[in-house]
């Protein structure tokens, strides 16, 4: 079987302010949208972000659990970006979760919320590699 991931949907509360977070936080714009869902063309994948009703309907889930131990990552291309990104993210309705500051494991980081409470870590690392169309490339 292929390893690859074709879509991530993310249930949301409020798509007004989740597409606020998205598009003004980090830049990104609709390739899809209507009064439930907005799909965002990523590098390869597809983010959908889908009013959490409409999402359970869908699963034919009511209340889907989770253990909240998830994170999405955005990774750039310095250090000096972490921090930038993170205050557009947290001035486009998102919340700080921690500074950012660097992890034993090398590099620098800090994770904001979406309005949703969905994780992202903002990261760089020395080791890993971003190509002109944003597909990062795992290094040690």
């Amino acid at each position: 079987m292929q390893q690859q991931i074709a879509v991530i949907t993310l249930g949301v509360r409020d798509l007004a302010a989740s597409k606020r977070f998205y598009a003004e936080g980090f830049g990104w714009r609709p390739v899809f949208e209507n009064e439930e869902i907005v799909f965002y063309q990523m590098n390869g994948l597809v983010l959908g972000t889908w009013l959490k009703p409409q999402l359970e309907a869908d699963m034919q889930r009511s209340n889907p659990e989770g253990s909240g131990a998830v994170a999405l990552a955005h990774n750039v291309s310095g250090a000096d970006e972490v921090v930038a990104v993170m205050e557009a993210l947290v001035a486009a309705g998102g919340r700080r979760l921690r500074a950012a500051d660097a992890p034993p494991h090398g590099g620098f980081r800090g994770y904001v919320a979406d309005p949703d409470g969905h994780a992202w870590e903002i990261a760089w690392n020395a080791a890993w590699t971003i190509d002109a169309q944003g597909h990062v490339t795992f290094g040690l």
